[in-house]
């Protein structure tokens, strides 16, 4: 990591005007550089905290999604996951190992701006696969599968694994309330109950709550991610949305895996957005979306005083878009993988346009590869034109993952892919 400028771009943050002018990083975080490589991006381009995709699934995101037979939904996540062990599509990634399945989900989410995620699944079987992928997927966190007797036992169980949470200031993380038979939509009951509802629960899904529901939560200071695909694609309906934010609630936006969820979260925004149009027939505000995967999210892991907003001493997360839209906040709404000119984790470059070469040096070094992503060159940490092509080679077929914007094979007008040792 060195010192870099980014000149003359226009720079968006939650809590500050937006502004056209630098941004320095210095080290891992914002703040004043003492020399480095400058960019002018001509007031072309936006400059955002990178995004926080606040639920995901990693061992999970595989292609195509299953879910109930047509025409029907499901009443709980239970049948869902018998199905998904039933379907060829299990069967089917079942040809790559864990730590493929986790490197393809640390690149769906580094190619849609994401630098920092939750894996929910248990420390004991993720703790030695998440510090290898290229975004920040943390392992600070209390967990419980769900608060039902049919849950998973995943973690040491709801008191033990909230009060890891609390005793270390870390997220206590669940999913809540996903279906509608008698335990699930007492789940908030039960947690007050058990003393449990506080500041450090963030809840996943919620779209069994009642309007006493919501009113606890907000309460308790308590955040939702909201995985508003996943939520449609297995149930047919999904949490009360607008109710939420009118409370009070500290929402976010989660994928889910691609086992269910949306491609990546870039495309969950877009879908959420839809979705609440056409629930509410207004729009939800795309500066209420941006803080959704930025200051919100970051507030719900408990990591708002080093990520979620380009403040000085903070982490240097930052993703530079392409401006197309004139309003800082609609450009991220309608922003796609092709628009991403450069992703910073911590003040290290992990993806880009060619032109932000100087940031790695002049030239590509060791643990970086080349790919061409809507006809343009572009640098990104690790090998993902490799892993792709090994993954297609165990699959035995040409998969197409969505979530991966570049063709790998040679032969393809997209093909460039010239790995370093």
């Amino acid at each position: 990591m060195s010192d870099f400028i980014l000149k003359n771009g226009i720079v968006v943050t939650s809590g500050r005007k937006v502004r056209t002018g630098n941004l320095s990083v210095s080290g891992s975080k914002i703040a004043a550089s003492k020399g480095g490589p400058q960019f002018n991006l001509g007031e072309k381009s936006f400059v955002y905290p990178s995004l926080i995709n606040t639920h995901d699934h990693l061992q999970g995101n595989y292609r195509p999604a299953v879910g109930p037979k047509p025409g029907n939904f499901y009443l709980t996540w239970l049948p869902w996951d018998n199905d998904l062990k039933a379907s060829d599509t299990f069967k089917e990634r079942s040809n790559l190992t864990r730590e493929e399945l986790y490197a393809l989900s640390g690149y769906k989410c580094l190619f849609s701006g994401v630098t920092t995620v939750n894996d929910h699944f248990p420390q004991k079987l993720n703790s030695g696969i998440l510090p290898t992928l290229p975004v920040r997927a943390f392992l600070e966190y209390g967990l419980n599968h769900e608060a039902t007797s049919y849950d998973l036992n995943w973690g040491d169980g709801l008191e033990i694994e909230h009060q890891r949470a609390a005793d270390n200031d870390w997220p206590f993380i669940t999913h809540l309330a996903e279906g509608f038979e008698d335990e699930a939509m007492d789940s908030v009951d039960r947690l007050e109950r058990l003393k449990i509802l506080d500041e450090f629960c963030l809840f996943v899904h919620c779209i069994g709550f009642s309007d006493r529901d919501i009113e606890k939560i907000a309460k308790a200071g308590a955040s939702v991610s909201w995985c508003a695909f996943s939520n449609m694609f297995m149930f047919n309906v999904t949490c009360k949305i607008r109710k939420m934010i009118q409370a009070g609630v500290n929402v976010t936006i989660g994928t889910d895996s691609s086992a269910t969820g949306s491609a990546n979260l870039l495309a969950e925004i877009k879908f959420g957005r839809e979705l609440y149009r056409k629930l509410y027939g207004e729009d939800l505000a795309a500066e209420q979306i941006f803080k959704m995967v930025t200051i919100n999210a970051a507030k719900a892991f408990r990591m708002q005083d080093r990520i979620g907003s380009l403040e000085k001493g903070k982490l240097a997360d930052i993703l530079v878009l392409k401006g197309k839209e004139n309003d800082p906040y609609e450009n991220l709404v309608h922003a796609g993988m092709e628009d991403i000119e450069l992703l910073c984790l911590a003040g290290k470059p992990i993806y880009g346009e060619k032109r932000f070469i100087d940031l790695l040096g002049g030239t590509l070094p060791a643990g970086y590869t080349e790919i061409t992503v809507d006809t343009r060159p572009m640098f990104v940490s690790g090998d993902p034109a490799g892993l792709y092509i090994n993954c297609r080679k165990k699959i035995g077929f040409k998969k197409l993952l969505d979530y991966l914007p570049f063709e790998p094979e040679p032969g393809s007008p997209a093909f460039e892919h010239k790995p370093k040792d």
